[in-house]
């Protein structure tokens, strides 16, 4: 039975467990810190890096200003390239799309290129519920799947793994699902990567289906854009009878010039490469394709929203929906980097999954409620993001939601009556001065207050107090404070 995050417990409880897990801890921190090295390296080698990002915002920002007429063009070129357009509302509606489109052709097993959306509607229980079996391709993808484990990162879905644990993966499940590990197999790179190829190319030449979802999608000609590393994706694309692409219709791009601008990025910020060794592109089937020609003969894409409009109506959280999936964001991310991946209970983790999930789904269950407060906004996301999402902007206006919603009185009790004492400045600097003069005495470093503000301090340490304020020491070393 293929995993889901459905039910997965909030962030505090599901964080704490996962900072319990030492390995866990050593290896997302040791893949974040390469990635964001190489990162931070082939950035600075852009004079026009910080115009680059300029410019990527500006063109998000403008299609998510004009979406419907852009999706309205989508529709129409790919239509004119003999593909078909389906729209689903929610996940539900994806899922069954897509499950009947399989149903059609007769076949039970498929092939997928790796996508975040698939994961997000779950589209692979669904399709195992009707009896098709979806074997995702990408390296990091198969050892999730055959590990029966769920991603944890937007780029790198198995980076919570180690090459003896994905060795051992291989050695216990390969065979129950195709072509064997090797004997003897030992935990070098070359030895995995050539053990995955021989198992994939199996379902690659056997496969009449494949599904992908796609990085970009451009308006003006409908053509959908794969970037990849491995050159699966391009197996799927071309060998199958049918193809059937879903995507989110944030992923739209006006034109092939501002695709350029952010193909310039996506490598970069992703995984410190200059350039993807695979970026492909199709449009619909193309004059050369259909019985006596080359790839799918088939086309179908489905555009999905499943809240994406939900988002976009937020003033402040659309720019979410900028977000490319380059994932530099988890890899600097203090919070992610101790927590790994499964604590946010989403395929989207990190800062993005802090924010998005809660635009996407809403903040009426405890779950995405929890997650606008994991983060220490540093605002480090900020300064890598390439679409200049300002993440802590975002945070701090779902933190004001949840706060809004009544659902921590005693958090808004305990706001609301500092607040009161600050409206008032001679009683709030006799707070400030008592403070100064018992805090030290009363109050040691690590204390656990009562009731449900335990909560609070069972994770942080009470900073030391100073014995005088800073308006004391301004009026006492530079004169009247004003």
């Amino acid at each position: 039975m293929t995993r889901s995050f459905l039910g997965w417990p909030a962030f505090p409880e599901a964080a704490e467990r996962e900072v319990g897990n030492r390995q866990l801890r050593e290896n997302v921190r040791r893949a974040t810190h390469t990635i964001r090295g190489k990162r931070a390296v082939l950035a600075a080698e852009r004079p026009d890096w910080e115009a680059l990002r300029d410019a990527a915002a500006g063109i998000k920002d403008q299609v998510l200003a004009n979406l419907e007429s852009h999706l309205l063009q989508v529709e129409e070129k790919v239509t004119a390239a003999g593909g078909t357009v389906h729209w689903a509302r929610d996940a539900a509606e994806a899922n069954r799309i897509v499950t009947d489109l399989v149903r059609a052709t007769g076949e039970r097993e498929i092939v997928k290129v790796k996508s975040m959306l698939t994961e997000e509607i779950g589209l692979d229980a669904a399709l195992e519920a009707a009896g098709i079996n979806a074997r995702e391709t990408d390296l990091a993808a198969t050892i999730v799947q055959l590990g029966d484990d769920l991603p944890s990162h937007v780029v790198v879905p198995a980076l919570h793994r180690n090459r003896t644990e994905i060795r051992d993966i291989f050695v216990r499940e390969m065979g129950r699902h195709g072509r064997p590990a090797p004997e003897g197999l030992t935990d070098e790179p070359a030895e995995l990567a050539e053990a995955a190829r021989l198992h994939l190319r199996e379902k690659f030449l056997g496969a009449k289906v494949a599904v992908s979802g796609a990085n970009f999608l451009v308006a003006e000609t409908g053509t959908l854009v794969v970037v990849e590393s491995e050159g699966n994706g391009r197996m799927c694309l071309t060998l199958a009878d049918t193809l059937i692409s879903v995507v989110g219709i944030e992923k739209t791009v006006p034109s092939w010039q501002d695709l350029e601008v952010f193909l310039q990025l996506l490598a970069r910020n992703a995984t410190g490469e200059r350039m993807a060794p695979y970026t492909s592109t199709w449009t619909g089937l193309g004059p050369s394709k259909g019985a006596d020609g080359d790839g799918p003969q088939t086309f179908h894409l489905v555009l999905v929203d499943n809240g994406r409009t939900r988002a976009l109506a937020d003033p402040t959280g659309r720019q979410a929906l900028r977000c490319i999936r380059c994932g530099a964001c988890m890899n600097i991310c203090p919070v992610y980097e101790r927590t790994g991946g499964h604590a946010y209970g989403s395929v989207y983790p990190g800062p993005i999954g802090a924010i998005l999930n809660p635009l996407l789904k809403g903040l009426d269950d405890p779950q995405t409620a929890s997650l606008p407060y994991a983060s220490t906004l540093c605002g480090a996301c900020n300064e890598v993001c390439p679409v200049r999402i300002r993440f802590t902007d975002v945070l701090l206006d779902l933190r004001a939601q949840v706060a809004d919603g009544g659902k921590h009185p005693v958090e808004r009790a305990a706001l609301g009556a500092v607040g009161g004492v600050m409206e008032h400045q001679a009683a709030w600097k006799a707070a400030v001065k008592s403070i100064g003069l018992v805090g030290p005495l009363l109050l040691p470093r690590k204390i656990r207050l009562p009731g449900p503000l335990g909560g609070w301090t069972d994770s942080r340490t009470v900073p030391a107090i100073p014995r005088e304020s800073f308006r004391t020491w301004w009026k006492r070393t530079e004169g009247d404070a004003k």
